[in-house]
């Protein structure tokens, strides 16, 4: 029988037992204990299993055909009130910073055009972002979404801040992800008070700035980390906050059968001051730019910044954030994983319709053609009015009648989602990928073209589409898939230096996992087409270069 798993360090027998019947996420607290049943705790519902359509009686269309954008109807989540008491709590304890001032103090940096290379054999992009050692091999962080100022701003400035992409990462080490002993996933309880990485952090949000360093004149990238957060009220009726987490899956929560728990951010949406995260399962998250915590107000690193009180509470407390095994408030002192800055959740958008995908862990990358979509990544459109953010699927049939589906995609006016009062609807349309074995990891759309990113796997170079809406259906129109980086993911368009973002996924290790859990070398893959697999990197081609090739 396998060891047994931890969502995070110290959670007692009996929590766990609990969690894993239930499939829900409870913080971890020292002397301030939650309740033994979490409601209050609870960040979304379990997913509801339901059975498997009946071959012959989906609303396929086949590839590019029209889909049902109804389905697509988001409700404002049933938590957003009681979050909204939340954070107004928690920001009137913790200090906060704005995306400036976050920049200027950005710790980390870029390098441009290095030697890492997940191109091989495809054409070079316009601009490649090399992130420093620990980030581009990092077995933990997995990153997926990318978006930018250009979305956010109609100037492309954020107050006085421009040339600034944002990407978004999912901790691998989530339990739920994996539960094969190796390590790779999840944690056994004595590995976890041995490693940081084994701790269930969830996501966080990088911000990246290419700018000119005030002291030298020179130019840089660089570069900090966010960590998203979630607030609850502890046993102790303080705020606290958590990772951000989700039930995917199902109810039983078991890893061996079920899908992946936790939030993949495969992708996201900053617009105004708001920032819209896919929950593949239920919907989008939604996080402020103006409610960014800061824990370490001095910037020294070490514990002991005073932070305020809650309400009428008379306790002073402070923050740590030198021990990076903690979250939230314990015993009077705040902790955040060792990360200087928190963006809580404000607030969510859930799926109306049925949950009709697949649970099994075969089918796991399947996709229902009815019933609630999957929200595997988000991107913005601009070049209409209204502006629009478009939602799609990543769906890999794989040659199944019951699931055909290539992955649905759909657009909704994005200001309606600042309301949070009522239903927001898909804008009238709706279709099916033209992907022939789906794979869609991003998509982004400008001037009436759909780009698309299609990974193919880790030993080869990813596909990215063009395609046009043509008699209400996606077509090519003919035209090839331009080759690029292995492992490409979501996609951004920066209007003003017209680039097409995005970012390239794998690391060392993860691409020959399996080789590690048979006891084999588990370094890069070998081979003339394979062994450019190991990069990662930030990347942009030029709009104008992608629009004239064949």
């Amino acid at each position: 029988m396998p060891p047994s798993r931890i969502r995070r360090t110290g959670l007692a027998a009996a929590a766990a037992t609990l969690l894993a019947l239930t499939g829900l996420s409870l913080p971890a607290q020292a002397d301030e204990t939650p309740p033994p049943v979490p409601q209050n705790l609870i960040q979304d519902p379990p997913v509801t299993k339901a059975e498997a359509p009946p071959a012959g009686v989906q609303a396929w269309a086949g590839p590019g055909g029209a889909a049902d954008p109804d389905e697509f109807t988001l409700a404002p989540g049933a938590m957003n009130a009681t979050t909204t008491s939340r954070v107004k709590r928690l920001d009137a304890v913790l200090p906060k910073q704005g995306v400036q001032n976050l920049l200027a103090a950005a710790n980390r940096t870029i390098s441009p055009w290095c030697s890492r290379d997940p191109f091989n054999t495809a054409p070079d992009p316009d601009l490649k972002y090399c992130l420093q050692d620990d980030d581009s091999t990092s077995h933990e962080w997995i990153p997926q979404a990318m978006t930018g100022v250009s979305d956010a701003r109609d100037n492309e400035l954020y107050g006085a801040a421009g040339n600034i992409q944002l990407f978004a990462s999912y901790d691998n080490n989530d339990p739920g992800r994996d539960n094969n002993q190796d390590k790779y996933g999840d944690c056994t309880e004595a590995e976890a008070k041995k490693r940081d990485s084994c701790n269930q952090k969830g996501i966080r949000i990088t911000f990246v700035q290419s700018r000119t360093n005030p002291a030298t004149g020179s130019p840089e990238v660089k570069y900090r980390h966010v960590l998203l957060g979630w607030t609850f009220i502890n046993s102790a009726n303080h705020v606290s906050f958590d990772g951000v987490h989700s039930a995917e899956g199902d109810p039983d929560a078991d890893p061996d059968k079920f899908m992946q728990n936790g939030v993949h951010a495969g992708g996201m949406v900053w617009y105004g001051n708001f920032l819209y995260v896919a929950d593949t399962r239920n919907g989008i998250r939604v996080f402020d730019m103006e409610k960014i915590m800061d824990l370490d107000p001095d910037g020294d690193g070490k514990a002991g910044d005073p932070m305020g009180k809650d309400g009428a509470d008379d306790k002073t407390t402070t923050a740590n954030v030198e021990d990076k095994s903690k979250v939230g408030r314990h015993n009077n002192v705040w902790y955040s994983y060792g990360y200087r800055y928190v963006m809580p959740q404000v607030a969510a958008w859930k799926f109306r319709a049925a949950q009709k995908n697949p649970t099994t862990k075969a089918d796991k990358y399947k996709c229902a053609t009815t019933g609630r979509p999957k929200a595997s990544y988000l991107s913005l459109d601009r070049s209409t009015r209204p502006d629009r953010l478009l939602l799609g699927e990543y769906c890999r049939p794989a040659g199944s009648t019951t699931y055909p589906s290539t992955g649905r995609i759909a657009s909704y006016p994005v200001a309606e989602l600042e309301g949070r009062t009522n239903d927001v609807k898909a804008e009238g349309w709706a279709n099916y990928l033209p992907l022939a074995t789906g794979g869609a990891q991003g998509a982004v759309a400008h001037d009436g073209t759909l780009y698309v990113n299609e990974s193919k796997g880790t030993d080869e170079p990813s596909n990215l589409w063009r395609y046009k809406w043509v008699g209400g259906e996606l077509s090519a129109e003919g035209r090839a898939a331009i080759k690029t980086a292995t492992g490409a993911e979501d996609l951004y368009y920066e209007r003003g230096a017209g680039r097409l973002w995005s970012a390239s996924e794998h690391w060392e290790g993860a691409v020959n996992a399996k080789l590690a859990e048979e006891g084999k070398p588990e370094g890069c893959l070998t081979g003339p087409t394979s062994a450019h697999i190991c990069q990662r990197v930030l990347y942009a081609h030029k709009l104008s270069w992608v629009n004239s090739q064949p």
